[in-house]
């Protein structure tokens, strides 16, 4: 598979930045839909893809994060799911162009899984079936289930994607720091994490949103002590601060490629960034990431060699 040959010819892989503060920068307000802009300005889209292609990215992902059909019901706009999936696809591989693979992101739908919550699994599979088959049927090369925090819904996504193509699947989950260490907010584990997600078929296991990068070196290490899956890191910019009613992320290029080769030496394989970086983020990450590409190789050996 194409990711495979990239990886073992590079032994680092370039994700992506942030999607959402960058719409924003393109003029995406509070409360706006990203996903509609698919339709409405889908030359905003392209261009934030693009962005990320020439800053050297090896997979770019696309704007359909929110775009489950239970997500985009609370806009009003359920009845344009599989429209606004294939769009969001066509436009990341269109700024692509053959230098870039495409991973359809698919984040979670904001409803809570039974017994927690009232919708059954069964349910959960057959809304992110939906939505993954329209990013299928556009030509995405691979899917990013990303920033989950509850492994059911996440395990849901992966079988939905199991059940409708032979794609690769990275799962990714968001971990917070509290007293007790790391966990997400519905208490999984990184270790637990990587663990189930591994047992599940999942192609890429990882962790992406909710803290800067010095966290996610740390997070990188508990996730490569339960399994030898690719591990997929993308970190924020540093953690979010409100400055004059305007969220800032301060970590800057420079700062986040510094801790590259730490991130490496943790068991990172494919690196890229959450909120607040930018193309300027991922240039700087891509020159540091090929500048231990050797190190790569040594220390996932094992990763490499069964891929």
């Amino acid at each position: 598979m194409a990711w495979k040959a990239r990886l073992k010819a590079k032994a680092v892989l370039l994700s992506d930045g942030a999607w959402g503060t960058e719409l924003v920068r393109h003029g995406l307000e509070a409360g706006d839909t990203p996903e509609l802009w698919n339709a409405e300005r889908p030359d905003a889209v392209e261009a934030v893809a693009r962005g990320y292609v020439d800053a050297g990215s090896d997979i770019i992902l696309t704007n359909t994060f929110g775009g489950s059909r239970w997500k985009l019901d609370k806009s009003g706009l359920a009845d344009r799911t599989a429209e606004l999936n294939r769009l969001g696809t066509a436009l990341s591989r269109r700024a692509a162009g053959g230098r870039a693979l495409v991973f359809a992101s698919v984040g979670p739908t904001g409803e809570f899984m039974a017994p927690l919550g009232l919708k059954p699994e069964d349910d959960f599979v057959a809304c992110f079936a939906e939505q993954i088959l329209a990013c299928v049927q556009a030509g995405t090369d691979g899917l990013v289930v990303e920033t989950m925090t509850d492994l059911g819904e996440a395990k849901a996504a992966l079988d939905a994607a199991r059940q409708v193509c032979d794609l690769p699947v990275v799962v990714s989950m968001t971990f917070d720091k509290g007293p007790a260490g790391f966990a997400t907010m519905m208490g999984v584990t990184p270790e637990q994490a990587a663990a189930e997600l591994d047992a599940a078929g999942a192609d890429i296991v990882g962790a992406n949103c909710g803290s800067g990068i010095d966290n996610m070196i740390d997070v990188a290490r508990l996730l490569r002590s339960a399994t030898n899956k690719p591990l997929w890191i993308k970190s924020n910019a540093g953690m979010p601060e409100l400055v004059d009613g305007a969220t800032v992320f301060r970590e800057s290029p420079e700062e986040m490629a510094s801790k590259v080769g730490t991130l490496v030496k943790a068991g990172a394989n494919i690196i890229g960034g959450c909120c607040g970086t930018t193309p300027d983020h991922i240039r700087q990450i891509a020159a540091a990431a090929q500048a231990c590409a050797d190190t790569a190789r040594t220390v996932s050996a094992a990763v490499l060699a069964a891929l």
